[in-house]
């Protein structure tokens, strides 16, 4: 089987990683990927939200799937596009990744079909938006811009001026183009947020294993919002308990929701979930593998991702026994000094061989913002590396993680020394 992997982050990199394990996989492709990716697979300049470029470049390689990875190029149609010329694929359709493209989208389908979420009502008139803030008196607030932002479309205001400034940014300066021409506005949740990613091909939902993000820039979740500064796997708060809930209430429901629209979504469907003191809500939908929740998953899983594909893409899931190890998994991002704001690139990085890897093999390391230079890795993102390890318990994965951390190095880089203590002063309670 050859395999194309559109994209070219830290979570197409756990992708790869887990398909290159597959003994029925012989070629991987992927594009545009990045300096580590370019150990496991090759690569082609083409950017990911390049349909045409895409689909002409599938049309030269003839893989037997193409795995669409990012949000873009699947809100954007690319799966329709690809199978309109006969590729086989794996990530929804565009009118099934409208779950992530669109909040007012989502909002409404949990309206319509009781799957619990956060209060809430849609605004395209500024005016209006900001009376209702005023009218409900309550902080924090939640302020969404309908599509995608690159991570960065929610503001929580702590206060009315705060939420005022958020509307009007949105509404009437354009922050955010067309994808904040309409808003969101919700109560803001409180409680432990845990992600579960989930494999469906519209009709059967196969959960993963759960997993904690760290989205802050600096320790204590201080700082501003990142795409992601560390992950572990599983999350010790999301208990049977909630993972029973959820089935019920939330996973079923909701590919319940699609189909009965007309919109069956088939690929992997992000669950990001709050476990409220009224029990698990939805806090969103995303159309695709989180990251870097990637990659503390898919190193535990024992089942073949082809397998997987394929099942998927038939529209036989319910047939597949999906495997996973018994095992913890931590995953630290060493960040650009700087990010999430401005960052230098192109510095080299030391402590790796010639795959991107360490000597030793301690941890692995998924490049998300590399690019290798002759022989030289350098950086060429924000988020560089996410230096991952697993062990039968999360203590001993983030020892090997961070341990593994020590060993590399770039100029200002930057990591948090905190990720997984949450999740370990829970295990303790």
């Amino acid at each position: 089987m050859n395999i194309l992997v559109v994209g070219g982050g830290g979570r197409e990199h756990a992708v790869i990683k887990a398909l290159s394990r597959s003994e029925k996989v012989s070629k991987i492709y992927c594009a545009p990927g990045n300096g580590g990716i370019s150990r496991l697979a090759e690569c082609f300049p083409v950017k990911a939200t390049d349909i045409d470029g895409m689909v002409e470049l599938a049309e030269k390689l003839k893989p037997d799937y193409v795995f669409v990875t990012p949000d873009d190029p699947l809100v954007m149609g690319m799966v329709d596009r690809l199978n309109e010329k006969g590729f086989r694929t794996f990530g929804p359709r565009a009118d099934a990744a409208v779950l992530e493209g669109s909040k007012v989208f989502s909002k409404g389908l949990m309206k319509k079909y009781g799957i619990p979420t956060a209060a809430y009502e849609t605004f395209t008139d500024a005016e209006k938006a900001i009376a209702y803030i005023k009218e409900q008196g309550r902080y924090p607030a939640v302020i969404k811009c309908d599509g995608l932002a690159l991570g960065k479309g929610v503001i929580i205001a702590q206060n009315e001026q705060e939420a005022v400034d958020a509307v009007n940014s949105m509404l009437i300066g354009g922050k955010f183009g067309k994808s904040g021409s309409e808003i969101v506005i919700e109560e803001f949740m409180t409680g432990p947020e845990v992600t579960v990613l989930a494999f469906t091909d519209g009709k059967t939902v196969k959960p993963m294993v759960s997993s904690m993000d760290h989205k802050r820039a600096y320790d204590g979740d201080k700082g501003l919002n990142t795409g992601g500064m560390g992950t572990i796997a599983p999350n010790p708060l999301y208990t049977k308990k909630y993972a029973d809930e959820c089935m019920e209430k939330i996973f079923l429901p909701t590919i319940k929701a699609m189909q009965a629209e007309g919109r069956p979504f088939k690929g992997c469907l992000y669950f990001g979930l709050m476990l409220t003191p009224d029990g698990a809500k939805v806090v969103e939908y995303n159309c695709r593998f989180g990251d870097p929740e990637a990659q503390v998953v898919l190193p535990l899983l024992k089942t073949d991702l082809a397998d997987i594909i394929e099942a998927v893409y038939e529209e036989r899931l319910d047939s597949l026994d999906i495997e996973w190890a018994d095992e913890s998994c931590a995953c630290v991002v060493m960040a650009s000094g700087g990010y999430p704001e401005k960052y230098p690139t192109g510095l080299p990085i030391s402590g790796f061989d010639a795959d991107g890897q360490l000597p030793d093999g301690k941890a692995y390391v998924y490049h998300a913002g590399t690019k290798l230079d002759g022989g030289t890795f350098l950086t060429a993102g924000g988020r560089v590396l996410g230096v991952t390890a697993t062990a039968p318990t999360l203590k001993a994965a983030l020892d090997k993680a961070y341990s593994a951390v020590g060993e590399i190095s770039f100029e200002n880089a930057h990591f948090r020394k905190d990720i997984g203590q949450r999740a370990l002063a829970g295990e303790d309670r």
